[in-house]
């Protein structure tokens, strides 16, 4: 301060005596010079003193001791060196001697992995990310073997996702989730098993395409939904017709069925009543036959006297039905002889 004050006083003339926060800053320093030549004294004193001696060691030797928990692992370096691995519990480790060098947990940790751009077999972009669960068996090789064990498995599982994903199609990457996965898992492991980590799991998350190709795939989507409407009401048109086909080929075979029933049944009516008819001819004749005979004629007489009877009146109901229709009508009947004759039967 003095160096300062002498060499403002060369630089300004006009001032005879140093201001007041200057002379302020000489006391105080010379206060503090004192102070800290009185505490080197007091402090020199200290260190002989037994309870401070004692309380140097204590401390030491707590800054010795290292716990560690459940679930973790420790590995200790001596002068830089690897020394020895310390489980869950407390240890004593020598300080500035020993040195902690990791820390890390053998329970299962969860990686995100970040995501990327990758192309697929038929060139198409999309980005994807995944999580990795690892775990660490060997601690002295994950600190040893590799530098910055996180960083490099997830670097290693980006690269994996390049490469599986260039093997397939877009199609394929969507649908083949879990062969994907499968194959991550096994590629990966086989590289950090020398680092003294065991991949559990790896699991994509998102398979993103870029939205040109979104909008494609919308597009595709949207002929693809139209050409199946297309083809099942084409379907059910066909189904519709076939259908109608089959109904009306059973409607005709059922009619088909029911005229010949109808026939069948005509037939069989007109053969009965036929039956039924002659039945009653026969026993008409054998009547008039009868009859005739008793009149005092011969079989024979008596035969054509019965036939022309017979054919005499079914000449006349034909007659009748003949007057009974609409239509110009021309009526024939019997001459007179022959009605005498068939008088003359029944005299």
């Amino acid at each position: 301060y003095n160096y300062l004050y002498l060499q403002r006083k060369t630089r300004t003339t006009t001032i005879n005596q140093p201001p007041v926060w200057f002379n302020k800053m000489r006391l105080g320093s010379l206060v503090v010079s004192f102070c800290v030549l009185d505490g080197s004294l007091a402090a020199a004193s200290i260190w002989n003193h037994p309870l401070v001696i004692g309380g140097g060691i204590c401390c030491g030797a707590a800054a010795g001791v290292c716990v560690v928990t459940s679930g973790n692992e420790y590995l200790v370096e001596r002068f830089g060196r690897y020394h020895r691995k310390l489980g869950p519990g407390w240890h004593f480790r020598m300080p500035i001697v020993d040195h902690v060098s990791m820390r890390q947990t053998v329970r299962e940790q969860v990686l995100d992995i970040p995501p990327q751009q990758c192309y697929t077999k038929d060139n198409a972009p999309v980005q994807a990310d995944a999580v990795c669960y690892i775990q660490i068996f060997d601690m002295e090789a994950a600190r040893y073997q590799v530098h910055d064990l996180f960083t490099s498995i997830m670097n290693l599982v980006l690269t994996q996702i390049r490469e599986e994903m260039g093997q397939l199609t877009l199609d394929e990457t969507f649908s083949s989730r879990a062969q994907i996965n499968q194959a991550l898992l096994n590629d990966v492991n086989a590289v950090t098993h020398i680092w003294g980590v065991r991949v559990t799991r790896i699991e994509l998350l998102n398979i993103d395409p870029s939205p040109d190709l979104v909008k494609a795939m919308e597009l595709q989507m949207s002929a693809e939904r139209r050409k199946r409407a297309s083809i099942l009401e084409s379907e059910g048109d066909k189904i519709n017709l076939i259908n109608q086909a089959e109904g009306q080929a059973a409607a005709v075979i059922a009619a088909a069925e029911a005229q010949r029933q109808s026939v069948i049944l005509a037939a069989e009516a007109t053969a009965e009543r036929s039956r039924i008819e002659a039945d009653g001819l026969k026993k008409a004749f054998e009547i008039l036959s009868k009859a005739i005979k008793e009149t005092g004629k011969s079989d024979e007489e008596a035969i054509d006297a019965t036939v022309s009877l017979l054919m005499m009146r079914a000449y006349m109901e034909t007659q009748g039905r003949f007057a009974d229709s609409n239509g110009t009508k021309l009526l024939m009947f019997p001459g007179k002889e022959t009605v005498q004759d068939l008088v003359k039967i029944f005299k």
